[in-house]
């Protein structure tokens, strides 16, 4: 693999350093990849707090916690592409082979956009409001979507993507880990001697999925060029067309966040991940450990940081966080005019 390391972008690399020591995380990257070129590849920090822990590089692949949904999101919209799913206005229920009273009126457009106004409480699956009504960050259609895949094809939503998408794609950095490797790097949870890291779930409906900052970033250029790496078209641009497509009902208010097939997109709202200096046109996912993933269509850029933290520190707004890495970001971007060392092309993101 080739790639550059432009100065341009180290106050954004400088930025993500100081909010590394204010969270309390051992580790960070990022990486900034514009048309097709890594332009910023940046690792800080180690494995663990021990001095002798091992340094962060471009193999250490980290928890991305919630950014594993949008993996999710993209085994939805292939299903329609192949026919298992006819529309994301069809009700879950249609493909479950069981009785969910509560979920009657819940489509799959509800549970895409978290608007489907499900939760458990005390073990028991109930209706916070209408499907449709609102909007709430919620696990459970997160759930329900996960069973649907492993419904329809027979397989769990890890062996489901990396027969269909990891291995074409060639993210090798990328899975859902039951055993620990050497590259793999845990997370803090309140107690610093508590780590969170692989679990015994093969299926991919739970919070072990791991990828490396490099692998991050190709899933944000997949995204970007829709399918297309390389000159290879190897999933249809249909495909990613609804995934990164408004799929918010349209009776929710405009203060509620707006999402594709679980990304979030550009919306001038109080709620909103994304910097309001972003383009429209943007989207983005972000974990709870810290790990981010912005695509800025109109820059041609993908963005990527990665930390290893779990618990917000006291006086930490991670909403205000988000916006300034991204307003950061796409400040630079818009100000990058590549030398010809910059705009050497970036073998990774050929076929392999």
């Amino acid at each position: 693999m080739k790639h550059t390391q432009s100065s341009h972008f180290q106050p954004l690399n400088d930025y993500v350093h100081q909010v590394q020591r204010r969270i309390g995380a051992t580790a960070a990257a990022v990486y900034i990849i514009h048309k097709d070129t890594v332009v910023n590849e940046w690792y800080g920090g180690r494995h663990g707090s021990e001095p002798d822990s091992r340094p962060v590089d471009e193999k250490t692949q980290f928890n991305v916690a919630s950014i594993r949904k949008t993996y999710l999101g993209l085994a939805i919209s292939l299903l329609i592409e192949q026919g298992e799913i006819h529309s994301i206005d069809d009700a879950i229920c249609r493909y479950l082979d069981k009785d969910i009273p509560q979920a009657e009126e819940v489509t799959l457009r509800h549970l895409l956009t978290h608007t489907h106004g499900l939760m458990e409480m005390q073990g028991k699956l109930v209706c916070e409001f209408p499907a449709g009504g609102d909007w709430a960050y919620r696990n459970t259609g997160i759930a329900l979507l996960t069973e649907l895949v492993h419904q329809l094809t027979g397989h769990p939503l890890s062996t489901y993507m990396q027969r269909n998408v990891f291995d074409l794609y060639g993210l090798h950095e990328t899975g859902w880990r039951t055993e620990a490797r050497e590259e793999m790097i845990y997370n803090y949870y309140e107690d610093p001697d508590t780590w969170v890291g692989p679990n015994d779930s093969t299926a991919g409906d739970q919070s072990n999925l791991f990828a490396s900052t490099r692998d991050l970033a190709h899933w944000g250029a997949i995204h970007m060029n829709k399918g297309n790496i390389g000159g290879d078209q190897l999933i249809p641009e249909s495909v990613f067309d609804r995934i990164v497509s408004p799929q918010t009902p349209k009776s929710l208010p405009d203060h509620e966040p707006l999402n594709g097939f679980i990304w979030w997109l550009q919306r001038d709202t109080p709620m909103n991940q994304l910097g309001e200096r972003l383009p429209g046109g943007a989207y983005q996912v972000l974990g709870i450990t810290g790990c981010a993933c912005l695509v800025i269509p109109e820059y041609d850029a993908v963005v990527v940081r990665m930390y290893n933290q779990l618990s917000n520190q006291e006086g930490y707004d991670y909403l205000a966080d988000i916006r300034q890495f991204g307003n950061m970001a796409g400040d630079l971007l818009r100000t990058f005019k590549p030398s010809r060392q910059d705009e050497r092309v970036c073998r990774q993101y050929e076929k392999k």
